[in-house]
């Protein structure tokens, strides 16, 4: 067996990649996040360096693990795999394998001198380098039925309720690709700023779309003709029979909250997903028992674990979590900027966060 690691993929071990996740579909650790166009997306939008760790057998791919360099000044180095994304971990035929990949991905990390590497995994691996972890967030997935009118006899009444409300403020929701990107993007600026939260950059959801036409698209709630939330809508990019469909950003102005326009949408959301032939909604990650959390439930999810492993070299692993508390004063401050501040600067800060 032959470990390599490619930094540029040329068009074979895409390829190679490419088929190896679409006969390993039904492998619960095989995930669209492992799709290798998200290395270009990353190494586009957030300009980090990427790499792809490959295992041969026999000329044959048997294993796969994709990570990205994110490197600032501000907060230092890291490997992961892959940011902005939950479960793009190790993938691999069988424990040896994943154990080999596993090595050289520490060792890489040596190699680039970085604080810690993280691998995003659902139920982790066992490695000896793997000594630490962060397991109190939650993927909140719910099974979906077969019908958008299964789904609304499945919800309970007061959900229900909310939903009516915002179908009394003539709301209207759009799908679309990268025309809407600007519509969305303004909406989702705006609430990453209320949130205390640098933004990511604008071409990030550019890229994204652009990436996977055929299963990534932007849903914009408008309200009296302006966009007020958006969402961007990732279906399964393996095209699973019955695959996942998520939603890894989303956002609605809290000036029109008193239209419901966040539980009108999601409840689109959840259709389209079913129109597209998805078993599973994933929600995203959240804190148990958050206000994110409990938005979430209601709706019948139920949380999956999902376990971030690391091989720390150095440093603490939550350092630059966004919840520590000496970034509390920061995040008030980030609170009162405009948000045109926010958007020039929010991109330059957000890609050294792992």
């Amino acid at each position: 067996m032959q470990i390599q690691i490619h930094e540029q993929l040329d068009e074979t071990v895409f390829a190679m990649i490419r088929s190896y996740l679409q006969t390993h579909a039904d492998d619960p650790s095989v995930t669209g996040d492992h799709d290798p166009r998200w290395l270009n997306v990353l190494a586009d939008a957030l300009d980090h360096r990427t790499f792809v760790i490959t295992a041969i057998a026999d000329g044959k791919l048997v294993g796969y693990l994709p990570l990205a360099l994110v490197a600032s000044r501000l907060f230092g180095r890291f490997l992961v795999s892959l940011p902005y994304l939950n479960l793009a971990g190790v993938v691999a035929d069988d424990d040896a394998i994943a154990q080999s990949l596993i090595s050289e991905a520490a060792d890489l990390a040596r190699v680039h001198d970085v604080q810690y590497l993280e691998l995003r995994h659902g139920d982790g691996r066992v490695h000896e380098k793997l000594t630490q972890q962060r397991d109190e967030k939650v993927r909140m997935v719910l099974d979906l039925p077969q019908s958008s009118e299964m789904l609304w006899s499945h919800l309970k009444a007061k959900v229900r309720n909310q939903i009516r409300k915002g179908d009394k403020f003539d709301l209207s929701i759009h799908w679309g690709g990268e025309e809407l990107v600007s519509e969305f993007y303004n909406v989702f600026a705006i609430n990453m700023r209320d949130l205390g939260t640098p933004v990511y950059p604008r071409k990030l959801f550019t890229g994204i779309v652009g990436a996977f036409p055929e299963t990534a698209e932007i849903a914009i709630v408008r309200h009296e003709g302006q966009a007020i939330a958006g969402a961007l809508l990732l279906h399964d990019p393996l095209q699973k029979t019955g695959g996942v469909t998520q939603v890894p950003s989303a956002s609605t102005l809290r000036d029109f909250n008193h239209t419901n326009a966040n539980m009108w949408m999601y409840h689109h959301l959840l259709c389209r997903a079913i129109q597209h032939g998805a078993g599973q909604f994933d929600f995203g990650r959240s804190s148990e028992d958050s206000g994110t959390y409990r938005f979430k439930k209601q709706w019948g999810s139920v949380p999956v674990q999902t376990l971030w492993q690391y091989h720390v070299r150095h440093g603490d692993i939550n350092a630059v979590r966004p919840d520590s508390p000496k970034y509390r004063r920061r995040i008030e401050t980030w609170q009162k900027l405009p948000v045109w501040v926010t958007r020039l600067v929010g991109p330059s800060i957000v890609r050294g966060i792992p």
